[in-house]
């Protein structure tokens, strides 16, 4: 187990590693300018000095490189050229929003999928099977943007009871900043759900089929029993795996659904600091993002110890 957990945390490292390579190499090394590109071409030749300044493109590259790792270290983020603020202090305010909806929509679309994924999986080959999978065809077909246009003239317009979009802040109480997740967070979930039922249906066929599930049926087990005692506990790896790449999705991938809601997130944040060229803040939410990809995974990998005990014995070889 130890040895297992030591490759793992050290995958996460290097894996963290060579992603801010690559985006600082992206963003500050290859042939160009990125003062010049933040203020454009026609800015005066001692505002794009002082600018570089600032950034420390004076500099060598590998100088650069160490002094923004050590400064992500230490929760030195910079300063954003567009806001005139640290972008540390830009990104809690913004993960304030993005995470809760990540965490919202991930519980939703777990709570829709598994039971009916199970479901179809008991069902398979009868009516009730082809219904969830023909809706689960469906969900994964509708983009996630247009449901959220559907649900705000339902329930924002139709039937005023969710707001249509925008964010109070927690700061004016749980109920009414959570009422502003809704709709967004129901907007992510189905679709993702529709993705995950598919995937535990076809697990828990898998495991079904397994000698240890058809023992405990001749020893007089019944079939719901097999089913949630042996099929559907086997049947978790390749689900947990699924809802660790739809929560690091989530997180990171909100950018179209933040707009169409008006929310305050990481996705919308990087929108508009793509939009206003401001590198410094694209250079350091993509790292952010990145980074919680790969905790995310290692935080999955760490689950299938619970899962499956064989992982366990592997590792320790």
């Amino acid at each position: 187990m130890t040895a297992f957990l030591i490759r793992r945390l050290a995958g996460l490292l290097l894996t963290l590693l060579a992603a801010s390579l690559v985006v600082f190499l992206v963003l500050q090394v290859i042939p160009g300018d990125p003062a010049s590109l933040m203020l454009d071409t026609s800015a005066r030749a001692d505002t794009l000095a002082a600018l570089r300044h600032q950034m420390g493109l004076d500099r060598p590259a590998w100088i650069r490189y160490l002094t923004w790792i050590g400064g992500l270290l230490t929760g030195d983020f910079g300063i954003s050229y567009t806001y005139a603020t640290p972008v540390s202090e830009l990104i809690a305010q913004r993960v304030m929003v993005s995470l809760p909806l990540a965490v919202l929509s991930i519980c939703l679309s777990t709570t829709i999928a598994i039971p009916i994924g199970v479901l179809a999986a008991a069902r398979r080959g009868r009516g009730t099977d082809v219904a969830i999978m023909g809706a689960a065809q469906f969900g994964v077909a509708l983009p996630n943007f247009w449901l959220g246009i559907l649900l705000i003239l339902l329930f924002a317009v139709a039937y005023p009871i969710l707001p249509a979009g925008g964010f109070v802040g927690w700061e004016k109480g749980f109920w009414p900043a959570l009422r502003c997740l809704i709709l967004p967070a129901f907007s992510l979930a189905l679709p993702q759900a529709a993705i995950l039922s598919r995937v535990t249906r076809s697990a828990v066929l898998e495991t079904l089929g397994q000698d240890y599930v058809r023992t405990a049926l001749a020893k007089g087990l019944t079939g719901v029993a097999a089913l949630w005692r042996h099929a559907v506990p086997n049947a978790l790896i390749p689900v947990v795996t699924i809802i660790g790449l739809q929560f690091s999705f989530l997180l990171a991938g909100t950018v179209i659904i933040e707009n169409v809601f008006a929310l305050p997130g990481l996705g919308r944040l990087v929108f508009q600091a793509i939009s206003q060229r401001d590198l410094i803040v694209v250079q350091d939410l993509v790292v952010l993002l990145a980074g919680s990809v790969i905790v995310v995974n290692f935080l999955v990998d760490l689950a299938y110890l619970g899962l499956d005990p064989r992982i366990t014995h592997e590792g320790a070889k």
